[in-house]
């Protein structure tokens, strides 16, 4: 399906109901649409059409001639390469719409965050509980809008107490986290269990939500925000820079010279390559397993020594700006490359090997954590999450950046739908990166790295997708005045993945959820908060952080 023909097929189906169609860049069609269809166009784009949800974005534009506040859910259709984005505008004092979520299920997390940001409600959402503020962050106060400040530091509601979820009956709460031994980062989980048997689970994360949005779209120029994007994860920094980067290319029509397009594929492989290999040593640690975690992380310290050699930096390359890259990866390094990249591959194959050959470990990983080709495609999560449940997206392929058209991809799918499965992917991509690398110093061509960039004007979209370790990152902006973008949105492929953790670990044993959360290779907000049982009635209380701090200084007296 084309572009035009997208708009042709919604345009006769739903009429003036479908104010306005552009495609103002090759493969990106946005449709402003009446509010009261934003519902049914949703139903018809997801699951009639078979568009796969990507994330929703909410705009304060009450500054702006055209007011009041403009929602944005973004759908992508993979196999055609298209993005289409639902846009409607909504009042700007008494800011509703109807949700997506009755029948967009991977919307559930990304409109509860359009309420808590900005302030717009979903009407008939089926769980309008707070979501990315703290609990006791003051009640009318939305950070995304225009009218406040990116430094604000508000009162904290000592009143305000969190909205848990209620167990079944009959079961009791188990938390893990906020610091659990096994995982990597911190995390809560509610989970609700009836003897070593999972009923039901409940996530609250983002406490540690640091305003990386709010910066970018207030206090920084267009070059400063991807040193910031960087930050975002610490894994996947460079994908996000990329991601960026590319986005605000897309809305001001920016052609990136052929060797940048080729540098930031060498990167964000080797990122890919040394992301895959941790994953790996934390899995095997997470099942007792620490051969492996020696194991693969001996292998992947060449790679970051690597990396800093390029960049300077182990990690936080600051490499890209909007127009290309800043650093140049010159032909006397390309045989070191090839040569860690060469025996990387071979230590990997050797301990591939291993793990397949070895049943006990196998059996620990079969038919854990059981996420459903069905579950995957509805709760529309990203990554080796998805291709492990059988789904065939990537980036990559579906919406090509970068240099990957010429160094081609090869899609590692499994039909598992369990822990082992998302393995063997992460495994077996591990291996396509290090031929990626190759390819790519191979037929990276000469000439330079930067673009001429002009002033950038105000008014311009762009959306842009990376294919990150843990899946596809997603990338909105809306360009501004005086150098600065207007709105900047940002998902990580966590998002969506973490939304499938109930339904990966229900009717599973309890010793298998920390392998089964561990399986998406979580990359969590950290969290300040604690539950406390009392061990003779049974009551439950959520310390705020104002009252753990009280507890710690009468500790010390």
């Amino acid at each position: 399906m084309t572009s035009q023909e997208l708009m042709d097929r919604l345009k006769q189906r739903f009429g003036e109901a479908i104010a306005s169609a552009r495609e103002p860049a090759p493969g990106a069609v946005y449709l402003g649409i009446a509010p009261q269809a934003v519902g049914p166009i949703a139903d018809c784009v997801s699951n009639e059409m078979g568009a796969r949800f990507l994330i929703t974005t909410g705009t304060d534009e009450r500054p702006l001639p055209e007011g009041g506040f403009r929602v944005s859910h973004i759908f992508s259709f993979d196999q055609d390469k298209l993005f289409c984005i639902l846009q409607t505008r909504v009042n700007g004092d008494d800011p509703e719409v109807d949700a997506i979520t009755p029948k967009v299920r991977g919307a559930m997390w990304a409109e509860r965050e359009l309420f808590d940001v900005v302030g717009v409600k979903s009407r008939n959402h089926p769980d309008p509980r707070r979501l990315l503020l703290a609990d006791d962050w003051p009640a009318g106060l939305y950070p995304l809008r225009k009218d406040v400040p990116f430094d604000i530091k508000p009162e904290p509601d000592f009143s305000a107490r969190p909205q848990l979820a209620e167990p079944p009956e009959g079961a009791s709460v188990l938390p893990i986290g906020p610091f659990f031994p096994v995982l990597e980062e911190p995390a809560y989980f509610r989970v609700f269990v009836e003897g070593e048997t999972v009923v039901g689970c409940d996530y609250r994360g983002f406490y540690n939500h640091r305003g990386i949005e709010k910066l970018g779209d207030s206090a920084l120029t267009y070059n400063q925000v991807p040193f910031l994007a960087e930050r975002i994860c610490g894994i996947c920094g460079f994908i996000h820079s990329t991601c960026y980067c590319q986005a605000v290319e897309q809305a001001v029509e920016i052609e990136v010279p052929a060797r940048a397009r080729f540098i930031r594929s060498l990167m964000l492989e080797l990122e890919r390559v040394h992301s895959h290999i941790l994953w790996l040593g934390i899995a095997g640690h997470i099942i007792g397993f620490d051969t492996i975690l020696m194991q693969a992380w001996r292998i992947r310290e060449p790679v970051m020594w690597l990396c800093e050699k390029i960049s300077g930096n182990r990690k936080t390359y600051g490499m890209n700006l909007v127009g290309g890259v800043r650093r140049d990866i010159p032909k006397e390094d390309h045989e070191e490359i090839l040569g860690v990249v060469g025996k990387v591959e071979r230590e990997m194959a050797e301990v591939i090997g291993a793990i397949v050959g070895d049943t006990p470990l196998i059996m620990r990983l079969k038919d854990v954590g059981p996420l459903p080709e069905k579950d995957a495609r509805e709760i529309c999560v990203a990554g080796p999450t998805a291709r492990g449940s059988n789904v065939a997206i990537d980036s990559r392929i579906d919406h090509p950046y970068a240099a990957y058209p010429e160094i081609g991809v090869e899609i590692k799918v499994q039909p598992g739908c369990d822990v082992l499965a998302r393995t063997l992917v992460r495994l077996e991509e591990t291996m396509e990166s290090i031929r990626q690398i190759r390819v790519a110093l191979h037929e990276m061509p000469d000439g330079p790295i930067m673009a001429r960039v002009d002033a950038i004007p105000a008014g311009r979209e762009g959306v842009s997708v990376v294919e990150a370790p843990r899946g596809e990152a997603i990338h909105y902006v809306l360009t501004g005045d005086d150098n600065h973008l207007y709105r900047w949105r940002v998902r990580a492929p966590t998002y969506p993945n973490l939304q499938a953790v109930p339904t990966m670990i229900q009717g599973q044993q309890i010793a298998d959820v920390p392998i089964s959360i561990g399986s998406i290779d979580p990359c969590f907000s950290c969290t300040e908060r604690m539950e406390v049982v009392d061990t003779r009635t049974q009551a439950v209380r959520v310390f705020s952080q104002q009252e753990l701090l009280e507890l710690s200084r009468r500790s010390r007296r």
